[in-house]
């Protein structure tokens, strides 16, 4: 009798080892084979040791659409996963326009777009109440303040602000920053969380703290519990209606003990795989959605720590594998 294969096929997943493992693993115990695509500008990328990887075009180009359309139907794919910024849009838009039989675990590309301008998502977290650093306004006294560019990513050019003379060195491009009250004593938290895109049901809310971080991605990381921040991130899950995998960044207050909100990305983080050891099979919640099944609840064992090691792929010439 033949084994119901399950084609998933990575967006910017280039270095998602352990999670393709995971997928494997997760539609193996549901009785499913699993192969593994990546769409990478690269193909000698380390994901072409678990699957097939193909060297596509990049996210701005007008013909992407066009290029993954094909590719589904040619490798008959049935899920679509996006693991960087730019492929979340792509991820739900090839779902809902280009490709309807293809599930992507997320939500609709407009919701999509606005969490990864943090203006936009500032002023729609501070529209909903729910709790932020507070936003600086033009005119106002300048203390200590942090600017993040509005369309970043990883912590890249962001500008710790200390008085006046860098909020005026700033004029005219204050609109290409989301700058805010800065904290320096501070906690970083991760949650890792699902929700269900077809019933809105949140299946898990896991955070864990960063550790070790390198190149603006956790390489350690740990699991661990806390009502406040679980009461925090399901508020925010329902008030926003994001669905599918989505990464909640708070920071704590260590002088105050606030939580804040410093952004959401609506899809799987990097250290995710922390949060699916701790017993939150998240890929398995994300095939259960695809096909039509509701995703279980779980709660993530606190004190399970990941930490990451290089590994080496070997590309040969005569098969390039």
């Amino acid at each position: 009798m033949s084994t119901r294969c399950v084609n998933i096929l990575f967006l910017g997943g280039a270095k998602r080892v352990a999670m393709a493992k995971l997928f494997k693993e997760a539609c193996a115990r549901r009785g499913y084979g699993c192969a593994i695509y990546g769409y990478e500008l690269d193909s000698h990328c380390p994901l072409a040791s678990e699957g097939t990887v193909y060297e596509g075009l990049r996210w701005s180009d007008k013909e992407i659409f066009t290029e993954l359309a094909s590719l589904c139907d040619e490798w008959k794919i049935d899920i679509v996963v996006p693991f960087v910024d730019p492929a979340v849009g792509i991820a739900a838009e090839l779902s809902a326009v280009h490709c309807p039989g293809v599930f992507a675990p997320v939500g609709d590309r407009a919701t999509a777009d606005r969490m990864f301008d943090k203006v936009a998502a500032a002023e729609l977290f501070e529209n909903l109440g729910l709790p932020i650093p507070a936003t600086y306004r033009p005119g106002a006294p300048a203390g200590k303040l942090i600017a993040k560019p509005r369309f970043g990513s990883a912590s890249k050019g962001i500008i710790l602000i200390d008085g006046l003379k860098q909020i005026y060195e700033l004029q005219g491009r204050l609109d290409r920053y989301l700058v805010q009250e800065r904290i320096d004593k501070r906690e970083e938290i991760t949650v890792d969380c699902y929700v269900g895109r077809r019933d809105g049901n949140i299946a898990v809310v896991s955070p864990r703290l960063r550790g070790e971080v390198c190149g603006g991605e956790v390489v350690r990381t740990e699991t661990f519990a806390d009502l406040e921040v679980d009461d925090i991130v399901r508020r925010t899950l329902v008030a926003t209606g994001l669905r599918g995998a989505v990464t909640v960044q708070l920071i704590r207050d260590l002088d105050s003990g606030r939580l804040l909100i410093m952004e959401i990305n609506p899809r799987l983080g990097g250290g995710a795989v922390a949060t699916v050891y701790a017993g939150a099979d998240i890929p398995g919640m994300i095939v259960d959605d695809a096909l039509w099944q509701r995703p279980a609840s779980a709660v993530a064992r606190p004190g399970v720590e990941t930490t990451r090691y290089l590994a080496d792929v070997v590309f040969y010439p005569e098969n390039g594998r």
